[in-house]
């Protein structure tokens, strides 16, 4: 039997009058991978903090390696063993990526900075998570899941006892993932032992060897994962069943008729060492997916469309009408919606309420003389909030609201202008499997009303359930498009990866 690294007894932890851990216990054996899932709000994050050092337990006790545990900082914690990658980066954009590594142990050389050792460190661990990207690029030129390796290398250089993954595949692909589970499965055969927080239910009974179940900060299921399926999980995480992810949809009607022009098309779009030449069309109540690895353009070009990225040829037509001037303002005024991939950098106001967020793109709907008129507005913010059952308390400022209701909102700020076009980068980015199926719903509605959708998505699954179309990209190029008939998963990764890594 191995030897239990962490073991925690009765941990408790309330803020105010609501209790969002409530006796908690859990044992995690040295060696051994346990997966944690549950629903957004469900108490896993205050669990995580607890164990990184941000927050300090109300009650109960921790052990770590059969020493009581109680570390005043992140920094202690790192000391003690216990590393953090969190699905919130927690990374410098103005340092490098060398820089961000290393940050905590730079190599020194006389006064200074050994550079020369630096890069060569950084480089090889950049090879070790996968990530071809030279050390001395800044972070702030970095995709979100380029970012994510460069967490999950942090976590790995330190040698940690215990290393926790919080939801560390959110911007990854396919193939990235599989090598983030090589390097788990890696570091529990050297003894280290991994807790894997993840709404992705099949990835976490493939790698844990444990699960654990949280819902309304209580434990509702802790059992190996060898005797537990998808939908005993579901059950225990939301309290009910829930037989069906994504919604059916009535097949879509063959739409491209040569006298009709599309609701969105682009033609020739490139922009030099980025986008290729990229020519497609999404017609009113259709859903276009985009699928393709990472780095591989799919988010360049939606940004390319919206005007936050500039174009060196092509063009962005409306119902057939070219569009050289684009701006955002100018989009939301023709009646596009762009819900992009990092929400609280680029999606939301953390420090406002939901009202003010909700109304965010239509201020001016709703006022009159440059003066708000706050009965109505506030009336239709929550209506479109009562529609996509947001939860949780409204009043409080949106950086303490869960992550599904934090998308919820994006959505809500968007969904109140009825838009016509709707772009989706990664709409589903840290939701549980809950607010995932009531986003599906809000999608398929949109869609269902008119809209045409063009959806990025880095998970395989969700573009498959989703679209009726289907363009692979790679290198920045449209490589291939697939009929509703014709989406696999094999077939979407055969077109993603490059010939020479297929061989």
């Amino acid at each position: 039997m191995s030897e239990t690294l962490l073991a925690c007894r009765n941990v408790r932890k309330q803020f105010g009058s609501t209790v969002v851990l409530n006796d908690m216990t859990v044992s995690v054996p040295s060696g051994t991978v346990l997966g944690l899932v549950g629903e957004n709000g469900a108490g896993k994050s205050t669990f995580l903090n607890i164990l990184g050092g941000v927050l300090a337990p109300d009650g109960g006790e921790i052990e770590l390696q059969g020493r009581r545990y109680t570390p005043a900082n992140p920094i202690a914690a790192a000391r003690a063993g216990v590393r953090v990658v969190h699905q919130e980066l927690n990374l410098f954009p103005n340092l490098t990526i060398a820089e961000n590594l290393f940050l905590d142990e730079l190599p020194a050389r006389w006064f200074g900075i050994d550079r020369a050792r630096l890069q060569r460190e950084a480089t090889d661990m950049l090879r070790r998570v996968g990530l071809r990207r030279d050390a001395r690029s800044l972070i702030r030129d970095l995709s979100p899941g380029a970012r994510q390796l460069i967490e999950i290398g942090r976590a790995l250089r330190t040698g940690a006892k215990l290393i926790v993954f919080d939801e560390p595949t959110t911007s990854l692909t396919t193939p990235e993932s599989e090598h983030l589970f090589e390097l788990i499965r890696e570091l529990r055969s050297q003894g280290a032992s991994i807790i894997y927080v993840s709404h992705n239910l099949s990835d976490v009974l493939r790698l844990a060897d444990n699960v654990l179940v949280l819902r309304d900060g209580v434990v509702q299921t802790l059992d190996a994962a060898t005797n537990l399926n998808e939908s005993v999980l579901i059950r225990a995480m939301v309290g009910r069943e829930m037989t069906q992810l994504f919604p059916r949809r009535q097949p879509q009607p063959e739409r491209r008729e040569a006298s009709r022009p599309a609701t969105l098309e682009l033609r020739g779009l490139t922009r030099r060492n980025c986008i290729h030449d990229v020519s497609l069309r999404v017609d009113a109540g259709e859903i276009v997916g985009l699928a393709g690895l990472m780095g591989s353009g799919r988010t360049e070009l939606l940004k390319m469309i919206y005007g936050l990225d500039a174009t060196d040829a092509g063009e962005v037509l409306v119902d057939g009408v070219p569009y050289r001037r684009r701006c955002p303002r100018g989009w939301i005024k023709r009646g596009m919606a762009f819900v992009t991939e990092d929400r609280r950098q680029d999606g939301l106001l953390l420090d406002s309420n939901a009202r003010d967020n909700t109304l965010l793109a239509s201020w001016r709907q709703y006022s009159v003389g440059g003066w708000l008129q706050r009965r109505r507005a506030s009336q239709a913010a929550t209506q479109i909030q009562d529609e996509l059952l947001l939860r949780g308390d409204r009043r409080v400022i949106v950086r303490r609201l869960s992550g599904g209701n934090q998308q919820k909102l994006v959505f809500a700020k968007w969904g109140l202008r009825k838009p016509r076009i709707l772009l989706l980068d990664e709409p589903t980015r840290g939701v549980d499997v809950g607010a995932k199926m009531e986003l599906y719903s809000t999608i398929c509605r949109l869609a269902d009303a008119g809209t045409a959708v063009l959806l990025v998505s880095s998970e395989q699954e969700e573009l498959i359930g989703l679209c009726d179309r289907l363009h692979v990209m790679r290198s920045g190029k449209l490589v291939a498009e697939l009929q509703r008939a014709e989406f696999s998963n094999e077939q979407i990764l055969r077109h993603a990866l490059d010939p020479e890594q297929i061989a």
